[in-house]
């Protein structure tokens, strides 16, 4: 029997924990061959290089491609997203996949359904039917409307996909696959394993003593503003003197050289303050124990919604990005004014950990997607 090729497109640290346990469940199953890109971000070492942790986990990618436009403003990321569908437009020519599946609401996930979508290959769609702030909505359901079939995260998002007009048939509620990661992992803290494999800069990290996670993204619809939005929620930490604090760097849409440059300017401006530990990426299995274990997660990543209502993790979501999507108990929303957020995380350290929602999945939506796509007769709509 020939075996389905089923094209994974890796572009960013999120995405790639996102769909870590599909792609080793495609790699497993008797019936499917995985093929790999990596590119976008995954290929930088200022985002963290989580290519380098692709390889360590065992996946051989089949191409690399270099897709992302220096200056992350709107302009680049326009021209990235144009990149991307030329690169990859020969990548898949060269592989000649069955199908290929994107995640989520990206410009590296519209590059690779538009790519897909003129070269006749099914086009499979992970994480679509939610709704959010920001840019990301549009490039959903977009990617929506491209792709053939649809594996979403909840309920709700799957009746927003067939209300979008798609055939109930190839609209598949698995969960999210991010949650098989929490479900199968250890998420113990181990202070030498952390120390060892977190490559962060900063006063060192006590693993073993309370601390707060911070990640926060740019916000495209609100371009310019997020040095002043950063800056914000950073003072907000740094009221918090007796718990540490550890910042994630934020990611490659545009906007994130002015996140970038209000972290630079507080960590050098704040260089004695002991409790600020500052971290490009974490493999998936690590980043599960970091959020795992914070006393509260503060910032805009959706991680914060998903994996963080699986957890029961409170978290504090500040601004826009994430207005509007579905979430769970652990949340409280912030603006972007310091004393604001100062006063939610205070609530959230006060109410400690909340009950897990399983909204999202229950940790088996790898094997389960890759056993539909096993199953599907291919066909485009």
């Amino acid at each position: 029997m020939t075996k389905k090729k089923i094209c994974v497109v890796v572009a960013s640290r999120a995405n790639y924990g996102r769909v870590k346990y599909l792609m080793k469940a495609i790699k497993k199953h008797p019936h499917l061959k995985l093929q790999l890109i990596v590119g976008a971000s995954t290929l930088l070492e200022r985002f963290g290089k989580a290519v380098n942790i692709i390889k360590q986990d065992g996946f051989t990618p089949d191409r690399s491609i270099h897709y992302v436009v220096e200056g992350e403003n709107l302009a680049t990321q326009a021209k990235s997203t144009g990149l991307g569908i030329v690169e990859l437009s020969t990548a898949f020519q060269d592989l000649n996949p069955d199908m290929v599946v994107t995640v989520a609401d990206r410009f590296e996930t519209m590059a690779t359904a538009i790519a897909s979508s003129y070269l006749n290959i099914p086009l499979i769609h992970l994480q679509g039917g939610e709704i959010s702030g920001n840019i990301d909505d549009r490039v959903r359901h977009a990617i929506t409307k491209l792709a053939d079939y649809h594996f979403v995260a909840t309920e709700k998002s799957k009746t927003r996909v067939i209300n979008m007009g798609e055939s109930e048939e190839r609209v598949f509620n698995h969960g999210c696959p991010a949650m098989d990661i929490l479900a199968n992992e250890d998420l113990s803290i181990d202070q030498k394993i952390m120390t060892t494999s977190s490559t962060g800069v900063g006063v060192p990290i006590d693993w073993t003593q309370p601390y707060i996670l911070m990640i926060q993204h740019p916000v495209t619809t609100s371009f310019g503003n997020g040095l002043s939005q950063i800056s914000e929620t950073l003072h907000a930490l740094k009221s918090y003197t007796h718990i540490q604090k550890i910042i994630l760097w934020p990611n490659a849409d545009a906007g994130s050289d002015g996140i970038a440059k209000g972290i630079r300017q507080f960590r050098e401006n704040n260089n004695r303050d002991i409790n600020f530990h500052f971290v490009k990426n974490f493999s998936p299995e690590n980043y599960a124990r970091v959020l795992n274990n914070a006393k509260c997660a503060v910032g805009n990543s959706s991680s914060f919604l998903r994996e963080g209502a699986f957890l029961g993790v409170p978290a504090v979501i500040v601004g826009d990005r994430q207005k509007n999507r579905e979430h769970a108990s652990n949340i409280l929303f912030s603006d972007y004014k310091a004393d604001m957020i100062i006063k939610k995380i205070a609530k959230q350290l006060e109410i400690g950990r909340y009950d897990s929602d399983k909204k999202f999945g229950h940790g088996q939506a790898g094997q389960k997607i890759a056993a539909t796509l096993s199953e599907i007769n291919i066909k485009l709509k």
